[in-house]
């Protein structure tokens, strides 16, 4: 009546988890509706189904077939797996061994196909689990030595403690109780400190039914009593019912039936509710036996019928033998002899049958390792005959082998060769490039402070030279003005020269300002830039604003400021020629070392394109301008739309 619990390796849902630790049942299930068919759906569907697996087995199971449809939609295969490890495990519960053998193959597929270790090593023990229960024991080894074998590589505490457990319960199933019980004792120290109540009270479980085994009863019923408050405590109901089955076995095994009864009865009313088809055939026969025992024969012979239905409809033919004993006896103590007798023939006959197929399943097994050994025998002649075969292949091509690298050799190093001759080909060509570049920069560096040289010499020629000549005869005319005598027709001719000679020294400083500015020699480029704008906005042709950053108290190069300076002042001169704006925009920015100028007009715009033709002087003069300083110059206009020049530059 021995009730084993199985761990599986549970591929949990760790992310979802570790958000919804301390969340219930319900909610959890509040959390569906805002979920959308995505991997946490899958997550979420499996932790509900968890927390009903205890109590409402068919809801759980309902929740995991959803998260598996969801994961075979989506192309999830990670949750495909969790979901078969979660599902096999109630079908295991329930009787159901061959639909979780099918299955958990499946899910051992999957995770080759994935090439996950963890995933691959832990599928293959719950294979193994179901061959175990199936009574393979030999094919369950192979499945938990290759998982073993792949666990190892990952040192974790938790899966060394699962491991043991399971290889407890295959020795149990061996009768190789004392490996059993150094396993299981393993498994439950590990369990305790990594304080796992869950598979603690398994392991504990799969422990007492060894001692139970070898009739060591007080020793199992202290553990069994322990598995039982840890089932209460954590409301695992499959634990609670397997435990109240083991305890009512202890007092059965003694004969002391009235004790053994509560224990019988509250493993039949939880094997019920949770659909634990096995556990409900061991209850009922234990409660045919208790009847049995108060001459109650009646109610003896219901109990054993109903396991006996039990025993046909889930296919639990071990247990049915064990059923037709009890119903033997039970017609002997009913005087009905000739019942009894075919009660007998028929645990005889079963017993008979089973111990054929354990013949004929061991002969099979025999006749396959014979033929694998013959197989295997004949594979490694041929290897042997294929290995002669390749030492001969390979002493006559290792001439050619030589050969033929040699070439290669040969080859590579041609190719190395030509490729290094073709590099510094290009550096050379990368040097004269730079050197004509250096060059034409060099020559408009010279050009450029020619030109400020010859503007600053023509500016300082007007201002002293042609300027003092016109403020001297101004001085001499307004002398005259108070020693002559003048009609007034003469008079008014004197005003009007007098005017046109203010009207020519005004224009002579502005074109001796504008060829070289006093304000950005003595001030810098902010003044000048300031002075220049203002003067554009006096003279009424055009609104200029000007915005400066990080320019104030800030000392630019005087070559770097008068080439900025000539660029602003050859787009404000654009701007004013051809564009018909109202409104212009001068903004300078200083960064650390570097130097931004922005001018934005609302004038008609032009197409961009025609500035990768051929360009006026004016756009020549500002993109040399821009290459004298190496900065980047870009240019943003539209028909209609303004124009905006952005230039960026180190200083």
């Amino acid at each position: 009546m021995k009730r084993i619990l199985f761990i599986l390796f549970f591929l949990c849902c760790q992310l979802l988890l570790q958000a919804q630790v301390l969340m219930n049942r319900d909610s959890l299930l509040r959390l569906l509706p805002k979920t959308k068919n995505d991997t946490a759906t899958v997550l979420l569907y499996i932790s509900i189904g968890q927390q009903y697996e205890s109590n409402e087995p068919e809801t759980a199971k309902y929740y995991y077939n959803m998260a598996g449809a969801l994961s075979r939609k989506i192309g999830y295969p990670r949750g495909r797996i969790k979901y078969i490890t979660n599902y096999t495990y109630l079908l295991n519960m329930q009787g159901l061994y061959d639909s979780g053998l099918v299955l958990n193959l499946e899910s051992v597929e999957i995770s080759r196909q994935i090439k996950d270790s963890l995933y691959i090593a832990k599928t293959l023990f719950n294979t193994g689990t179901s061959y175990r229960v199936k009574g393979e024991y030999e094919t369950a080894a192979k499945y938990y030595e290759e998982g073993k074998k792949i666990f190892q590589k990952f040192g974790d505490a938790d899966t060394e403690a699962m491991g043991n457990d399971i290889l407890q319960s295959l020795y149990t199933a061996l009768k190789q109780y004392d490996r059993a019980m150094g396993y299981g004792q393993k498994a439950v120290a590990g369990f305790r400190k990594l304080n796992n109540p869950s598979y603690l009270g398994t392991a504990l479980n799969n422990l007492g039914l060894n001692y139970l085994s070898i009739k060591k009863f007080d020793t199992a019923a202290v553990i069994f009593k322990e598995c039982l408050q840890i089932a209460l405590n954590t409301e695992d109901k499959n634990l609670e019912q397997s435990a109240y089955l083991n305890l009512g076995d202890i007092y059965l095994e003694r004969g002391e039936y009235e004790k053994m009864k509560p224990y019988m009865d509250n493993a039949l009313k939880l094997s019920v509710k949770i659909g634990a088809h096995e556990s409900e055939l061991i209850a009922r026969k234990g409660l045919s036996f208790y009847y049995n025992s108060i001459k109650n024969y009646p109610l003896s012979l219901q109990y054993a019928k109903e396991a006996l239905a039990l025993s046909y409809q889930y296919g639990f033919k071990e247990q049915r033998g064990k059923v037709f004993v009890q119903l033997s006896n039970l017609a002997f103590s009913m005087q009905d002899m000739k019942l009894g007798d075919y009660y007998a023939m028929q645990s005889t006959v079963l017993a008979d049958s089973l111990l054929n197929e354990t013949i004929q399943k061991n002969t099979l097994e025999l006749e396959k390792k014979y033929e694998n050994e013959k197989k295997e025998s004949k594979i490694a002649q041929l290897e042997a005959d294929r290995k002669l075969q390749q030492l001969s292949i390979q002493k006559k091509n290792m001439l050619n082998y030589i050969l033929i690298s040699g070439a290669v050799v040969l080859l590579v190093v041609s190719l190395l060769s030509y490729r290094n001759y073709k590099q510094k080909q290009k550096l050379q060509q990368q040097r004269i490039a730079e050197l004509e570049t250096q060059q034409q920069l060099t020559a408009t560096e010279a050009v450029l402070k020619g030109e400020e040289q010859e503007r600053t010499r023509l500016a300082k020629d007007l201002h002293d030279g042609l300027g003092g000549m016109l403020s001297g005869i101004k001085y001499s005319f307004n002398n005259m003005r108070g020693n002559l005598v003048m009609t007034p027709d003469n008079a008014q001719a004197f005003e009007r020269s007098m005017d046109m000679l203010d009207s020519s020294i005004k224009e002579m400083r502005r074109v001796a300002h504008n060829m070289m500015p006093e304000a950005l020699v003595k001030f810098g480029l902010d003044t000048a830039l300031k002075d220049f704008c203002n003067d554009i906005n006096q003279s009424g042709a055009l609104k200029v604003n000007y915005q400066s950053i990080g320019l104030e108290n800030e000392m630019i190069n005087q070559t770097i400021a008068i080439t900025v300076y000539r660029i602003v002042q050859e787009l404000i001169n654009n701007t004013m020629k051809h564009a018909a704006a109202n409104n212009a925009i001068v903004q300078v920015t200083k960064s650390g070392e570097q130097l931004s100028v922005t001018v934005e007009d609302d004038g008609k715009g032009f197409d961009t394109v025609i500035l990768q033709g051929v360009k006026g002087i004016g756009w020549a003069n500002i993109q040399s301008r821009v290459d004298f300083l190496k900065g980047t110059l870009d240019v943003q206009s539209g028909t209609g739309k303004g124009t905006s020049v952005h230039i960026e530059l180190n200083v």
